[in-house]
């Protein structure tokens, strides 16, 4: 392929997503009304960016015609954001293809497999509670209180176990951090600087993608770019089974896992906390009583988050 065909697919595709984005509005796209006055019709750059799960630049440049290895991951993130029906979706692969000298192979999803010798760990430090996540947050495994901790979160399918979209939709949350708009922030932090450092990821697509349509504060943190988390330090819940408790934290990094990363609580024994959480551990190793299902944000699109102050 020429540097001249390439370039030419590289004004087509970049004609393509234009006209695309021009025709898609926000309301069409799942974002709530912003305010002020638009300048251009549908979508702005950064907007569709963020709903694709790339980075900004990254989006520019395949408008501008000066990305020449769109990836497939980055090309379906986008249809999904534009809402293409199958024969734009089509177009657009082969748009890509012709920008591209080669098109890279999808890389392999993140493992979701927690190693048996991890699940001894966490059964070892009850009654800390304890779990480990993935890169994009989803609860990969815990020991009882690792899960009880987060009110609520033992009603939602498995699969639906995620901190961040917890701490934004599930409508407990709120009052069980102390420092929730701490809490999110930091959330959000995490998931920009996986952003930074894996733009074209799928999961993270997905997930902020997600979190966008429902959740407006995710949307408004999300714009500001903050990169900054961390990783120890001290919460506060307040838990409506077992009452306000301050934990310390530590987050470690699994590293024969990449992005996986074990989370542990703890309190001084012989203290108010210690037996919280020992009657947490016991809580959390007993059935769940029926009849206390909590909204499932993936099927019902409930936003349950106020906004921080």
């Amino acid at each position: 392929m020429t540097r001249e065909h390439t370039a030419d697919g590289g004004i087509e595709l970049g004609r393509f997503l234009r006209a695309r984005r021009s025709r898609l509005t926000p309301a069409e796209a799942g974002l709530a009304a912003g305010s002020g006055l638009r300048r251009t019709p549908g979508l702005r750059r950064e907007e569709l960016a963020t709903l694709a799960g790339i980075s900004v630049d990254h989006y520019v440049r395949l408008e501008r015609g000066k990305e020449t290895r769109p990836s497939p991951s980055v090309v379906d993130a986008l249809a999904r954001a534009l809402r293409l029906e199958d024969d734009e979706h089509e177009q657009l692969r082969n748009l890509a293809i012709m920008v591209a000298d080669s098109v890279p192979e999808p890389r392999p999803a993140p493992s979701r497999a927690v190693r048996p010798g991890v699940t001894m760990l966490l059964e070892s430090l009850r009654p800390y509670p304890a779990h480990v996540v993935s890169r994009t947050t989803d609860i990969l495994a815990h020991n009882p209180g690792g899960l009880r901790l987060l009110t609520g979160m033992e009603q939602w399918p498995a699969k639906d176990r995620n901190i961040a979209r917890y701490v934004f939709l599930h409508p407990a949350a709120h009052e069980l951090f102390d420092d929730w708009s701490n809490q999110v922030r930091s959330c959000v932090a995490h998931l920009r600087g996986l952003a930074g450092s894996d733009p074209d990821s799928p999961d993270l697509a997905r997930l902020a993608g997600e979190l966008l349509v429902k959740s407006p504060d995710f949307a408004r943190l999300w714009e500001r770019y903050d990169v900054k988390g961390r990783a120890h330090g001290r919460k506060t819940f307040h838990h409506p089974e077992v009452g306000d408790l301050t934990l310390g934290f530590q987050s470690m990094e699994l590293e024969d896992t990449p992005g996986h990363h074990l989370v542990a609580y703890f309190a001084e024994p012989d203290t108010t906390e210690y037996d919280a959480l020992a009657l947490l551990d016991l809580l959390g190793s007993q059935p769940s009583p029926t009849g206390t299902m909590h909204p499932d944000p993936s099927a019902t699109g409930q936003d349950g988050a106020a906004s921080p102050s």
